[in-house]
């Protein structure tokens, strides 16, 4: 992909989103910011927080997260869930999940199932999380061998997750490594999937990301078909990205060292070439090497997100504060006037989120202070687990 100067990249955007038109209006809502859990005596904390909902007439909210061991570097221990049945008043937890501790890989490694995202397939009636291994020897990640998308289905009879399963791929050179980890997924009407995924092959230097398109029977999901292959061959390559539908059309929110980019489609498998993010003023986002996540609803569509500028340089790769702002579907922009604060930054990152849809008025973004490097608690992080409730006003 050739560089571009900032003006350059932004007549782009603005000219590939002049093709059609989809109307929108700014969206009001309220954000009420609650609490899992909160304290941190060092040596591990809860990262990775995201929830998923098994629906009834008051959802029952189940929340997985894992521990981190702050000498290391993503050295992560099992998945445990927090569980509410009064949407946040109280919780339950955290409860270890046998079903989703570490287990030994197919290439003999010990392996633990990493960056988990659960979100309720309602085709099936099964609350479905997905996610990626990452393999250890001792304390160190084997950042060589192959990487697999993972995935477990939640057990309601037990109240358990089942264990975790490998998705299978073609054996082709290009899903050597290849990851689901973060990544927010589109669940279709007929019950397939949508899963975007990053990969690259033995021995490249970038990874690239492409979506797949799954079946999903309850019990086994079961690759299909995948996209064509976003590449950007600079630094890591893409990584963790994120898919949502508005009106028809499917947006693809990616991570890159650098920036973040956002691509289009039609069918949900076939994108067009990234694009930087952008404000609607002409400034880049400032949103880099790190995850951003979507939220759309009837009336608008919205990007989660962290990025400079924000009195925040003393915040690992700027992951804090997050932030919220409606996105126009037409230009690929983010609307700067329309840019909220979801959770203030207390010198932990925040950078590691995830996106629930609780009821039809109200979204749920849940996110963990990640407690490295060393020493951030001076600024008054304690590893809190926070619930940023968005309620859509009618």
């Amino acid at each position: 992909m050739p560089i571009l100067k900032p003006m350059a990249l932004l007549a782009l955007v603005l000219a590939v989103g002049s093709e059609t038109s989809l109307a929108f209006e700014k969206v009001d809502y309220e954000i009420h910011l609650d609490t899992v859990t909160s304290g941190y005596e060092g040596g591990m904390c809860w990262v990775h927080p995201r929830a998923g909902i098994l629906p009834r007439e008051t959802p029952t909210v189940i929340l997985t997260t894992q521990e981190l061991f702050v000498g290391g570097s993503d050295f992560y221990l099992g998945l445990h869930t927090f569980r509410t049945e009064n949407l946040g008043k109280s919780w339950e937890g955290p409860i270890p999940e046998p079903g989703l501790a570490r287990a030994i890989h197919p290439s003999g490694t010990e392996a633990v199932a990493a960056d988990f995202t659960p979100q309720w397939h309602a085709h099936s009636g099964k609350l479905l999380g997905t996610g990626h291994t990452i393999n250890y020897e001792g304390l160190k990640i084997l950042r060589n061998c192959p990487i697999h998308p993972v995935y477990a289905v939640y057990n309601e009879d037990n109240e358990r997750w089942d264990p975790w399963k490998i998705l299978d791929l073609p054996e082709i050179p290009m899903f050597y490594r290849t990851g689901a980890g973060c990544c927010q997924r589109v669940d279709l009407p007929d019950g397939d999937i949508l899963l975007p995924v990053y990969h690259k092959g033995e021995g490249e230097d970038f990874s690239a990301t492409t979506v797949l398109r799954c079946g999903f029977d309850g019990e086994n999901l079961s690759y299909e078909e995948h996209g064509n292959t976003l590449r950007q061959d600079t630094i890591r390559g893409f990584a963790e990205p994120s898919l949502t539908e508005f009106k028809g059309r499917y947006y693809l929110t990616i991570r890159h060292n650098e920036r973040g980019y956002v691509a289009t489609s039609r069918d949900g498998l076939h994108f067009s070439e990234p694009l930087p993010w952008f404000f609607d003023t002409g400034v880049e986002l400032g949103s880099y090497n790190t995850q951003q996540h979507w939220i759309s609803t009837d009336d608008g569509l919205f990007l989660v997100y962290t990025r400079r500028g924000a009195d925040n340089d003393h915040v690992f790769r700027h992951r804090a504060p997050l932030f919220i702002a409606q996105v126009d579907p037409d230009t690929l922009c983010v609307l700067r006037e329309t840019e909220r604060v979801l959770v203030p930054e207390r010198g932990a990152r925040l950078g590691n989120f995830g996106i629930t849809d609780v009821k039809d008025n109200e979204t749920w973004v849940t996110v963990a202070e990640w407690m490295q490097p060393v020493g951030i608690e001076k600024y008054g992080s304690d590893n809190t687990i926070y619930v940023a409730k968005i309620r859509w006003t009618p």
